[in-house]
């Protein structure tokens, strides 16, 4: 499933095929289920971060967002923000890039809002640019696994995890956050 997906995404980015998210859209059973997975992943990876994420006011979750590319790359991803630990929408993250690259993979995002006022933001947002319409302070772990005191203090802050663990010097600037009509 994955690499017919990978394949899709690819032929979209260098064709213009329209948007991917017509070959890959995903049911609302099907984004929760990997929502739920992705948190209780995110909460074994790092302890302080799941503290951190209990205190937010909202938590915007992409379980699975493929990366591609051959010379001219994208990526693209669905997810759901939750709020109380409930959906209250679904969103979708998109980006482009151009320059060397070549393959494919797969990554976690968690966007952590940690104040009602950048939730409320965010969400009466049309489509929100990360970067333009508010900064994301990406989460770096100290010595012993804690989050630096930086980091924590900041109004927006995003995890960028796989399998493997939490992931550096990745960014999400450039990232179109689009809410998705379900």
């Amino acid at each position: 499933m994955i690499g017919r997906a990978i394949a899709a995404f690819i032929l979209c980015i260098m064709f213009g095929a329209g948007q991917p998210s017509v070959a890959l859209a995903a049911s609302k059973d099907e984004i929760d289920a990997k929502v739920r997975q992705a948190v209780e992943d995110f909460g074994k990876q790092t302890s302080a971060g799941k503290r951190l994420a209990q205190k937010a006011a909202g938590m915007l979750v992409f379980p699975e967002v493929l990366k591609a590319g051959i010379g001219i790359g994208g990526e693209y991803g669905e997810g759901a923000l939750l709020i109380k630990g409930k959906t209250a929408a679904y969103y979708s993250t998109a980006a482009a890039s151009i320059g060397f690259q070549l393959g494919a993979q797969v990554k976690s995002q968690i966007i952590l809002f940690m104040n009602p006022k950048v939730l409320e933001n965010f969400r009466k947002s049309e489509g929100w640019k990360a970067g333009v319409d508010g900064s994301v302070a990406l989460a770096t772990l100290g010595a012993g696994g804690e989050l630096s005191t930086d980091t924590v203090r900041q109004p927006i802050i995003g995890f960028i995890f796989s399998n493997k663990g939490l992931m550096y010097n990745l960014t999400f600037e450039g990232s179109k956050i689009t809410r998705l009509e379900r």
